[in-house]
């Protein structure tokens, strides 16, 4: 029960998505349901055009789902690098029920609209859970880390695990994929979003799959240890 992935949703689908700090909680609409375009996160005004930018590329765990949008673990990154970060900015593009095919047909235009000094990539729990071969899962993340680094954005990585019921070749093969493409790379990775809160079932909606509000702090946290050396 350690490893949570995010199941794919059938609806919600989000772009770029700018949320101003001091905005006024919204909710998500029921399971995957529909989801508001263009969320950023950090100031407005000249200062805002002239930052260098942090684009989020995920599913429904950075997305928020179940969440009110200032809750969830990208958001509060937002905010942290509003305060620490002069000069940066967060768009979340993450949609809930995205899969890596859908990351990759749509980075060239994230990364055309909004020109990131560094992209976050946390993708591929749907494709799991669906059983999708390796071997594509794999072909869709090395395009979208292509892209960017095309762009001349630094790439973080940010891998999921599969339950044991998947076998333990797939498992494997899943979890390695993220390592050896970072390496292959050279982008930073964050072997496992879920890591600090995996194993508290306390720590996850009704679904037990998503964590709640409360543990969002901690996913931040974690993500940080690799993200914030990054915007220096």
């Amino acid at each position: 029960m350690g490893h949570r992935p995010c199941p794919r949703g059938r609806h919600g689908r989000r772009t770029g998505r700018i949320v101003g700090r001091g905005r006024a909680a919204e909710r998500l609409g029921a399971a995957f349901g529909p989801a508001r375009a263009g969320r950023q996160t950090g100031g407005g005004g000249p200062a805002a055009k002239a930052a260098r930018t942090v684009l989020f590329m995920g599913d429904s765990l950075s997305a928020g789902y179940g969440l009110a949008a200032s809750q969830g673990w990208v958001s509060l990154t937002a905010e942290r690098i509003a305060k620490t970060q002069p000069g940066w900015r967060v768009v979340n593009a993450s949609i809930s029920g995205e899969t890596t095919a859908g990351g990759a047909a749509r980075v060239a235009g994230e990364l055309q609209r909004n020109k990131p000094a560094v992209v976050v990539i946390e993708l591929g729990a749907n494709d799991g859970l669906r059983g999708l071969q390796l071997a594509q899962s794999r072909a869709n993340l090395e395009r979208m880390i292509q892209a960017a680094q095309g762009a001349k954005a630094q790439v973080l990585l940010i891998g999921m695990r599969m339950p044991p019921n998947l076998g333990k070749e797939y498992t494997e093969g899943f979890e390695r994929n993220y390592r050896e493409l970072s390496q292959k790379y050279r982008t930073q990775l964050l072997p496992f979003l879920l890591e600090p809160v995996a194993m508290d079932r306390a720590a996850f909606q009704a679904d037990n799959l998503h964590p709640i509000a409360s543990a969002q702090p901690k996913l931040r946290d974690h993500v940080w240890t690799k993200l914030g050396p990054m915007l220096k």
